[in-house]
């Protein structure tokens, strides 16, 4: 298991010999709260989908390109989305965007990542959240990092975390800020706060 992270964390994304991790694994994972329905308290957990995404920004902190269930792949041809997941069921990640740092546009700065509801569903619909970042450049894919979100309320999205350059690597901070919006577009404006 990585590094457990809190808000405002951040780690350098470097392998135990020192070089820089090349290719990484952005997943995000989450869980419907259980609500109780009927006569008898039976709990039941109605399907929360959320979507994550990412904003490429750059040195200027303007968008440059995204990755989101509409785009999956950037641009540049370094992120690729995996799929949608419309009812976070199941454990571990329910989205993921991979990311090979090594082919990043040199015109990309950051990558901020965020999570939104499109059918407007509220945090309070929503627990144990995270954000964690794997190393797919290593053999067994070890987690390098997490991010274990606590916040609830009636917000519709996350600015969850982001990875920004530091001279030949690259690092990861959380960030884990309120947000409302449905879509990557939406988004555009909490993610430049985050910068």
């Amino acid at each position: 298991m990585g590094l457990s992270l809190q808000k405002g964390q951040a780690l350098s994304l470097t392998k135990t010999d020192g070089s820089a991790l090349s290719r990484v694994r952005l997943g995000l994972g989450w869980d419907a709260v259980a609500t109780k329905r009927g006569l008898f308290g039976g709990k039941k957990s109605a399907d929360v989908d959320l979507d994550a995404s990412a904003i490429f920004f750059g040195a200027d902190g303007q968008p440059v390109d995204y990755v989101w269930f509409n785009q999956l792949r950037s641009k540049d041809g370094s992120a690729q989305h995996t799929g949608d997941n419309l009812t976070g069921d199941g454990d571990g990640d329910d989205e993921v965007i991979r990311i090979d740092l090594s082919a990043v546009h040199g015109a990309v700065q950051q990558i901020v990542f965020v999570i939104s509801s499109y059918s407007r569903q509220t945090f309070d619909n929503v627990q144990n959240a995270f954000c964690r970042v794997v190393d797919d450049s290593t053999a067994g894919a070890p987690e390098v990092a997490r991010y274990q979100l606590t916040d609830a309320g009636q917000h519709t999205a996350m600015v969850m975390a982001k990875v920004s350059r530091t001279g030949a690597g690259w690092t990861f901070t959380a960030i884990g800020e309120r947000a409302d919006g449905r879509t990557v577009q939406d988004l555009v404006g909490p993610a430049a706060a985050a910068l």
